[in-house]
């Protein structure tokens, strides 16, 4: 496979995808219909109610993700890409009931996307330098919050099983898997 070159449309180097983005806090309704939930959660300022709804029922990790992470080295591979475990040491000195909780923001959710599938792209020889890779994490997670781009809804949550919250679940991540969630109108 050729290396891919990427440009920077909608982001700045050296700042983050998420700069000059205004973010509020809404409410979404989550849950079964027999037992109804509703949760805080900051999302970009225009976004729409059902937006955030679907966001939090479909995408959003509300429970399990460690509330202290370790990065996990990996050679050749960009600290900034480096995938995340559980601080199992630090997490001991957290009462039981702090020691995990959920994503609160949308900019979480769409940096763990962006950061798992750059991450897939890297491991795959997709980007031409760590400057095409680091710009195609801040383009997506961009496009990600101004809805511009969305994950197929059957991997919105797939992404977030690969490390990059800590969490203990596996992904195995297949060709046809990387080629869905990486195309992008």
């Amino acid at each position: 496979m050729k290396a891919m070159r990427f440009s920077r449309r909608y982001t700045v180097a050296g700042l983050g995808p998420f700069e000059g983005i205004a973010v509020r806090t809404a409410r979404a309704e989550c849950g079964a219909l027999e037992s109804p939930a509703a949760v805080s959660v900051a999302v970009p300022a225009h976004w729409s109610q059902v937006a955030v709804d679907l966001l939090a029922q479909r995408a959003l990790h509300l429970h399990g993700v460690p509330a202290r992470l370790r990065r996990i080295e990996e050679p050749g591979l960009p600290p900034w890409l480096w995938r995340s475990a559980a601080d199992t040491e630090a997490l001991a000195a957290l009462p039981a009931e702090d020691r995990t909780g959920g994503e609160t923001s949308a900019l979480q959710l769409f940096a763990r996307l962006a950061g798992a599938w750059t991450y897939w792209g890297w491991k795959s020889g997709v980007f031409d330098s760590e400057a095409d890779a680091r710009t195609f994490h801040d383009e997506i997670a961009y496009m990600l919050a101004m809805q511009m781009a969305a994950p197929m809804s059957r991997n919105g949550r797939r992404p977030a099983c690969t490390g990059r919250t800590g969490s203990s679940r596996r992904l195995r991540a297949t060709a046809s898997t990387r080629a869905r969630v990486m195309r992008v109108p």
